[in-house]
C-alpha cells in the first residue's frame, strides 16, 4: 500500500527569498505538480500576516492542507484554527519584560553601521529580536546579513541573554538575515508536529539547519524526514526526486507478485 505523506515547507529561504513573496513557478509547481502526489503543508516563525503577505492571503488556506505560523503557536487545519499558548503565560510577565528591557537596552549600546526601527516585536509564543530593526529595506538587510556573518552580533547578543537569564527556559534561534527568536523551551518549529496526523511520513524542507538556527530541531526530529535547501529553486530540484522516487516505489508495489502458500 503506497504512504501517505506531507510535505512540511519553512518559508523564507525555502519557498521565497527572505521576506519576499513566492515567485509564481514556483507556487505554480507546488499547487499544480506537488499537490498532486502529497499533501502540502508550511511553517514559518513569523506571525501570520507576514506568512500570508509572502504566501497569498486569501488563498493561503485553500492551498496547504496546514498553515502554521510562529513556529506552530499559530496553527490552522483546512482553515480552521487549532488551540494555542503565550508566551507570557508560560515565563510569566515580570520574567518577560525583564528579557525585553534588557534587550532594548543591550540593543541601544551597540554601535552598527546603521540602525533602524521595531527592534522588538511581541509574538504569541516569541519575541523576535532584530538588533538592526525590522524596519531595514531589502538592501540593508543583506548589508546586515554580511556585517552580521563576519562579526557575530546576533550570536554574541544570545550569549548575553544566557547569561543574564540562566534560570528562564527558553531557546534562541537565528533566522532569516537580521533577527532571532526566543521562545520557551521545546517551542521551536517542532511544536507544529503535535497537530499533524495520520501520515506515513512528514518530509521537511528547510534552509536553516544547523544547531543553533531556526531550523534545526524540525530538521533533526525523528518525526520528520529532513531536505536541507539552499534557496526555493533547491526545493524544487529536491522534490523532482522526492516525487521521482514515490513513483518508482508505486510502480514496483504494482509490479510485485504476491507470495503463493505452498
Amino acid at each position: 500500500m503506497s504512504k501517505k505523506i506531507i510535505c512540511l515547507f519553512d518559508v523564507d529561504g525555502t519557498l521565497t527569498d527572505p521576506r519576499q513573496p513566492i515567485k509564481a513557478h514556483v507556487e505554480k509547481f507546488l499547487l499544480e505538480t506537488v499537490r498532486k502526489e502529497f499533501d502540502i503543508a508550511v511553517i514559518g516563525g513569523s506571525d501570520l500576516n507576514k506568512i500570508k503577505e509572502q504566501l497569498g492571503d486569501g488563498s493561503i488556506y485553500e492551498k496547504y492542507k496546514y498553515v502554521f505560523a510562529e513556529n506552530g503557536l499559530i496553527a490552522f487545519k483546512d482553515g480552521k484554527k487549532l488551540p494555542t499558548e503565550t508566551i507570557q503565560s508560560n515565563i510569566g510577565e515580570e520574567a518577560l519584560q525583564d528579557l525585553i528591557n534588557f534587550c532594548l537596552k543591550y540593543i541601544s549600546e551597540l554601535h552598527l553601521p546603521f540602525k533602524r526601527g521595531t527592534f522588538i516585536e511581541f509574538r504569541t509564543g516569541m519575541i523576535n529580536v532584530s538588533p538592526v530593526g525590522r524596519n531595514c529595506t531589502k538592501e540593508e538587510r543583506i548589508q546586515f546579513y554580511e556585517y552580521d556573518m563576519e562579526h557575530q552580533i546576533r550570536q554574541k547578543f544570545i550569549q548575553a541573554l544566557k547569561k543574564e537569564f540562566p534560570d528562564l527556559a527558553l531557546t534562541y534561534s537565528i533566522g532569516g538575515q537580521i533577527s532571532f527568536d526566543v521562545f520557551p523551551f521545546g517551542w521551536d518549529k517542532t511544536y507544529c508536529l503535535r497537530h499533524i496526523q495520520g501520515y506515513d511520513e512528514i518530509h521537511f524542507f528547510g534552509d536553516k539547519t544547523v544547531d543553533g538556527e531556526n531550523d534545526f530541531e524540525i530538521y533533526e526530529s525523528d518525526l520528520t524526514i529532513g531536505h536541507r535547501v539552499t534557496c526555493p529553486e533547491d526545493t524544487i530540484n529536491q522534490l523532482n526526486v522526492l516525487i521521482a522516487l514515490v513513483k518508482e516505489n508505486k510502480e514496483k508495489e504494482q509490479f510485485t507478485v504476491p507470495m503463493q502458500c505452498a
